[in-house]
């Protein structure tokens, strides 16, 4: 039974600055279903409060705490720990982290930085690791949905790099990471596998999302998307869609069956 829903945001409710067909539409009739929502993005290179806005400008109105990003976990192990970031992102995001600690041990907090990615900024991230420092990522996609409609290189491939050079494994913080899928459930009261997760990486969204527990998963045939990505990764998606739309009316079928 399914009794909650997480939602990917970008390549499942919007594309660039495009909200894909039904998307609103899709959000308000899980809402009026009753089904309690949280939307979990890996994207780290845009502020909480900036993508509120996009996704209201899109007709998406979301209260703060259902939104899920990699910086609030990111923020909120920091704070556990007593760490004091080191911060590899992009300039967008670093605000996020503004009011973190600074005089606690450093810890590697990276990101998608982009054309930050220079060798002088990756070897000041390797020499923090190599004195031992923690090595928190934000995410670690092998690649994403960029402005221009083709897929572009993300995070994955800079943590991959430092943690062989450092021989430090990173925390990954965001999807595929079961701490994250838990996390949102938890904030709904709800065990995982009461939950069921829609999004357009079937690598990260879906297969992470299984593994972690979670009850069902949705993947979408839009944003990074590419034929053949249902058979790519294990666990295999409980139900493929052509968009949102109709994952939402999947997902309302099984509530209602």
């Amino acid at each position: 039974m399914i009794r909650g829903v997480l939602l990917d945001l970008s390549g499942v409710l919007y594309a660039g600055d495009t909200a894909l067909p039904g998307a609103a539409e899709a959000v308000t009739r899980l809402r009026d279903s009753g089904l309690p929502l949280r939307f979990l993005t890996n994207s780290t290179r845009t502020p909480k409060a900036s993508l509120l806005d996009r996704l209201a400008g899109f007709g998406i109105a979301l209260d703060p705490d259902e939104l899920f990003t990699p910086a609030r976990a990111a923020r909120d192990r920091l704070a556990a720990e007593g760490w004091a970031p080191h911060l590899l992102v992009h300039p967008d995001l670093e605000g996020e982290f503004a009011d973190c600690a600074t005089d606690g041990p450093p810890a590697l907090v990276l990101g998608d930085a982009g054309t930050g990615f220079s060798y002088d900024a990756l070897n000041a991230a390797f020499r923090v690791l190599a004195e031992g420092a923690p090595f928190l990522a934000l995410a670690a996609n092998r690649v994403f949905l960029d402005a221009d409609g083709k897929l572009s290189l993300d995070a994955g491939a800079f943590v991959a790099a430092l943690e062989f050079a450092s021989g430090t494994k990173a925390e990954v913080l965001g999807k595929p990471a079961p701490g994250y899928f838990r996390a949102a459930a938890d904030s709904m009261g709800l065990d995982l596998a009461e939950v069921a997760m829609v999004g357009d990486d079937a690598e990260a969204d879906v297969a992470g999302a299984l593994t972690a527990g979670a009850g069902q998963a949705v993947l979408v045939r839009t944003g990074k998307y590419q034929t053949g990505d249902e058979t790519r990764f294990t666990p295999a998606p409980s139900e493929v869609a052509e968009g949102v739309a109709q994952a939402a009316d999947w997902l309302l079928a099984q509530v209602r069956s």
